[in-house]
Order: C-alpha cells, then sequence, then structure tokens
C-alpha cells in the first residue's frame, strides 16, 4: 500500500461519519469520498450533518462548551424525541497522507450541570515511506480511550498529559506526534454559508489566510493570493467569468482604514471592463465568487475537508453545470461536501451515485444515506440524471439507512 501526495499538498480526508442523537438526526452511518453531494428538501437535515463535522472543529479550536454554547447548548444540539436521549455521539473515519484512523467522542447531558464527556477515542496508524524508495510499513497504532475523565486505554510505552474538564482530550494529546496530524485536520475543517451581503460590508484587512464562513473578509483573502498564490486566484477568476458572463476579473479596494472587492464587468460599447464595487453587485455574483474562493483558497500544508451550503443559491440555473465542474474541480485537491436543494445542480449525467447522499424527515426525524436501489439502478443504467429522479422524488436513502449504531463497540 502507498501514500501520496497531491499535487503537493497535505490531504486529510474523512471517509466515514456515524452519528447518533444529533440535531434532528437519531442515527447515521455514511461513507463519503472526495466529493458528497447531500440533496434533499429544506429542512429535512443537511445542514446538520455538516454541522457536526463543524461542531468537531469548533471544539478543538476552543472548547466543546463554547460550541455547544454558540448553537445554544446541548439542549439544543441533543436530538430531542420521546424517551429522552440524554447522550450525543460522533466519530469519524480519516484518511492522512500519512495513514488512517479514528476519532469520536460522546456527550451526556447531566441534570443541573449541563454536560459531560463521558467517551473520546482516536486511534491512528500512519504509514513509514523510506527515502531509499522501497517499500514502506504501517507502523503500529497510536490510541488512547477516556472515560468520564479517565484514560483506560493507551499505546503501551506512550506517554500522555492528563485530561482536563474543559477540553477534549485530543488538544492535549496533540502535543504528542502521533496525534498532531489528526488535530491539524479536524480542526481545520470548515463549513461555508455565504452572505452576499456581509460580502458587500466595508472590511477591515487581516491576514486573509482563511476565508470566513460567511465570506466577510474576501477583500483580504483575495489580495493573499494576488500576492502569494496567483495561479489559484486566476482559476477562481476563470470560473467565475464562465459562471457570470462578462466578468473580467477581482481585485480588493482600499478605502481608508478599510477594504472591499471590485469586480470587473464588460460593459457594450465600452473599451475597457468596468469596475464595480461590492455594493453595486448582485447577489449571484458574490455568492460563486465566495463558493469559489472557499473551494479553491486554503492552507496547503494540510487541506482538511469543506462543507459548503446551498452554493447554487441565487444563480442563474444554467449556471449550476458550471458550478459542478469547479466543486469536482477542487475535489481533487480537498475533500468538498454540499448540500443541495436543486435539481438543476444535478442535472448531469456524469454524477454517480457514490457522490450523493439522500436526505428525508419524517416527523422530524432525519435519514440519511445511500440512494435506493431504485435510484441506483436508474443512474448506473442512465435512465435519468439526479436531477430529473428528485423532480418526481425518487432520491430516497436506501432502507435501514438511520438505524440505531453503536459508536464505541
Amino acid at each position: 500500500m502507498t501514500s501520496t501526495h497531491l499535487n503537493g499538498s497535505r490531504q486529510f480526508r474523512i471517509t466515514r461519519v456515524r452519528l447518533r442523537h444529533y440535531r434532528s438526526i437519531a442515527a447515521c452511518d455514511v461513507s463519503l469520498g472526495r466529493m458528497a453531494l447531500l440533496v434533499g428538501a429544506n429542512g429535512s437535515g443537511k445542514s446538520s450533518f455538516l454541522d457536526s463535522l463543524r461542531l468537531v472543529s469548533d471544539s478543538l479550536q476552543t472548547t466543546l462548551d463554547h460550541a455547544l454554547r454558540d448553537r445554544g447548548g446541548i439542549a439544543e444540539v441533543r436530538r430531542r424525541a420521546t424517551g429522552h436521549p440524554t447522550h450525543l455521539g460522533i466519530k469519524l473515519d480519516f484518511q492522512l497522507t500519512e495513514g488512517v484512523g479514528s476519532y469520536g467522542f460522546q456527550v451526556a447531558a447531566v441534570k443541573g450541570k449541563d454536560f459531560r464527556i463521558s467517551q473520546e477515542e482516536c486511534e491512528v496508524q500512519t504509514y513509514d515511506s523510506p527515502a531509499d524508495g522501497a517499500d514502506g510499513l504501517w507502523s503500529g497504532p497510536a490510541m488512547f480511550s477516556v472515560r468520564d475523565g479517565r484514560v483506560v486505554h493507551r499505546t503501551p510505552g506512550l506517554a500522555l498529559p492528563p485530561p482536563t474538564s474543559d477540553r477534549l482530550f485530543l488538544v492535549a494529546a496533540s502535543a504528542i506526534p502521533s496525534f498532531r496530524a489528526v488535530y491539524d485536520g479536524l480542526s481545520g475543517i470548515n463549513v461555508y454559508n455565504i452572505n452576499p451581503d456581509s460580502m458587500r460590508r466595508l472590511q477591515t484587512p487581516d491576514a486573509g489566510d482563511l476565508l470566513r464562513r460567511d465570506g466577510s473578509n474576501i477583500a483580504s483573502v483575495l489580495e493573499r493570493l494576488r500576492r502569494e498564490n496567483p495561479r489559484i486566484k486566476q482559476r477562481i477568476e476563470e470560473y467565475l467569468q464562465q459562471i457570470v458572463h462578462g466578468v473580467s476579473g477581482v481585485e480588493r479596494i482600499g478605502l481608508g482604514s478599510f477594504e472591499t472587492i471590485a469586480i470587473g464587468q464588460q460593459v457594450a460599447g465600452a473599451k475597457a471592463p468596468w469596475s464595480f464595487q461590492a455594493t453595486s453587485v448582485s447577489d449571484g455574483t458574490l455568492r460563486a465568487l465566495g463558493v469559489l474562493t472557499a473551494l479553491f483558497s486554503g492552507n496547503e500544508d494540510r487541506l482538511s475537508p469543506i462543507g459548503i451550503e446551498e452554493p447554487e443559491s441565487a444563480l442563474h440555473p444554467a449556471a449550476a453545470r458550471l458550478l459542478l465542474d469547479a466543486l469536482r474541480d477542487a475535489s481533487a485537491r480537498r475533500q468538498v461536501l454540499v448540500t443541495s436543494h436543486s435539481p438543476d445542480l444535478l442535472d448531469n449525467e456524469t454524477l454517480g451515485e457514490r457522490e450523493i447522499l439522500a436526505v428525508t424527515a419524517t416527523a422530524g426525524q432525519t435519514t440519511i444515506g445511500r440512494l435506493d436501489v431504485t435510484a441506483r439502478a436508474a443512474l448506473e443504467n442512465s435512465l435519468f440524471t439526479p436531477g430529473e429522479l428528485m423532480r418526481v422524488n425518487q432520491l430516497q436513502p436506501e432502507t435501514g439507512s438511520g438505524q440505531q449504531i453503536d459508536l464505541f463497540g
């Protein structure tokens, strides 16, 4: 077995997601490829799936308490249902450039005490590739298991710091090289919900190393790309030119101590493109620019997965196919997870059933799974596009999706 670098970047990809009692999701166990489209009606629970990944990232960057409070507290995150489930759990299998592994935790609601971390586990197995080109070997796993604040299992001989009550144990364990890449990969997950209004406001300059969730620092990000990675900025502009007719380019402009973006646009009768500041640009153009910047910018040292909410929103239906091309292009570099309820985005005969997760909701309970047998057969035999199946409500998860699962065995 070999380890590969894609375009010289270090990859972190989630290969499997298991959830229990997360928002409207009673249980979920799905496999993910380089690109996954979560497809379903509004309110079906697509965003809850992406939010579970963002919760992991937020909890590692700050604290679990902060991440839960940012979502209204554990009562708003834990699924509400008869039987009063007291636990919510997340477990992720992943693939690194250097190996494979899994990480997960379970949170229990405690009356009068908000919550406690009842269980947390991590296991990573790395691949050693010798410099002389000979076959590498899989090293033994590094692992830990923490229950109710105590380390109950660990790799023999592995010195671990003591657990703390306010942080996930992986934060402390990331000081150990075996777990550092796991921490970097998980904490680097970003989920975007691009907001054109936020992009129009005057922006305070920042380092521009990471696009904010709503796109509100896009001027700084594009300026940094212009200086340090003009090839990526050019790719963003080329896709934008295909999606929005007449666009010639995008630049950062300074306005005193603030900044904004200006988009060049060809105007009939004009010899040179006119420049329009963000306040004069349509929602669709700004959303397309924000989505493309989210897809292609990022830290090359460790490219973590990104999620994008409804990337086709406010775009003309004819632009959807071009947007799908950009999503696919970006997924060759990093994992891309997308929510959508648009048949136009799915009107593409090249979309395979393994790229689509069907999301439905019945009586407030979300079910997520691969497409059922009928839909898979229709796609495999090229009878319909996924968009055509969606229009007649035939993108359904296979039977058995959403059954109870055991996260930790």
